[in-house]
């Protein structure tokens, strides 16, 4: 054997481990769970009742949080609503 028999031999070997290893190992899925927090803004990813993506923002100073849909036939970024935190969540 040839030096490249043994290149095309060890290539071909190496992409058969990975095909193989590509469909043993199932993909992690992305999911909509997560939350950032620092000192003047939080933001939280949820998953809404329509089965899309919901971005919640929210202005830690002010109380004011809006919430950002993900349209996918225009692929934009919506707005659905915008409100304060006070009037969303009232004192009892």
């Amino acid at each position: 054997m040839d030096k490249k028999m043994i290149a095309i031999v060890a290539l071909s070997i190496s992409a058969f481990v990975l095909v193989v290893l590509s469909f043993l190992i199932p993909a992690q899925r992305v999911t909509a769970a997560e939350s950032v927090k620092d000192r003047d803004y939080q933001m939280a990813t949820a998953r809404n009742q329509a089965g899309g993506e919901s971005l919640y923002v929210t202005d830690n100073r002010t109380g004011r949080c809006a919430v950002f849909v993900w349209d996918a036939t225009s692929r934009s970024l919506q707005v659905r609503a915008v409100g304060s935190l006070a009037e969303a969540f009232p004192a009892r």
